[in-house]
């Protein structure tokens, strides 16, 4: 199957993509994973993506393009794909359906996790992240067993600079002028399907495995 799973900033996209392809055997391509990791090493990309994302703000379309796009070319997206953080735009969304049609595919559904503004400000200010195996806690939700160092690795915990309160305000901000408008374009293609993302984790899987079971059973 070929999916894309939209949904604000802690809306536990990134928990349901691993879920999601594991069910489905098809490989979870996350740009948000991949742009971090150019800002990492430093890379022109990771550079010019830096000054974006640590205001909250989008990376530009032609550096999310080409990067996706790219990816989808590769030989473990034949099959399928799970597309997470992309696209985050009319024209993005726009860009991926002219290089699938190119390339003979088209997405099978688009999947929207719902949840409340208020919710999803309360679960990313509360984050920290381990700097060394990158495991995510909350503070209220999954509190370390000491707040400043990593239960499975003892690395440092860090607030990231994109789950201070001022930058989660302006993430979704940013969310419901640009990606949004997401929605419409996908229902107005038959493709959209939402669930609540204010359930448990295991709840809203089962969720979306009911909506998506007509397509993939």
């Amino acid at each position: 199957m070929n999916l894309v799973l939209l949904g604000p900033p802690g809306s536990g996209k990134g928990t349901q993509a691993t879920f999601i392809a594991e069910e489905l055997e098809i490989p979870h391509i996350s740009t948000g994973d991949m742009l971090r990791e150019a800002v990492s090493k430093q890379t022109e990309l990771g550079i010019k993506a830096k000054s974006y994302m640590d205001k909250g703000e989008l990376v530009p379309d032609e550096v999310v393009i080409g990067i996706a796009i790219e990816r989808l070319k590769s030989a473990d997206c034949q099959k399928g794909f799970l597309l997470d953080g992309f696209p985050r735009t009319v024209r993005q969304a726009e860009a991926l359906d002219k290089a699938l049609s190119e390339s003979g595919h088209k997405l099978d559904a688009v999947l929207n996790i719902e949840v409340a503004d208020e919710e999803i400000i309360n679960r990313l200010t509360g984050r920290r992240s381990c700097v060394d195996c990158k495991r995510v806690y909350h503070l209220v939700f999954e509190p370390p067993q000491n707040p400043n160092f990593c239960d499975a690795c003892g690395g440092k915990l860090v607030h990231r600079s994109d789950d201070t309160i001022e930058t989660v305000t302006n993430r979704l901000k940013v969310y419901k002028e640009q990606t949004e408008p997401l929605i419409s374009y996908y229902k107005r293609q038959n493709l959209l399907k939402s669930v609540d993302g204010q359930q448990s984790i295991d709840a809203v899987f089962y969720d979306i495995l009911t909506v998506l079971k007509g397509d993939y059973a």
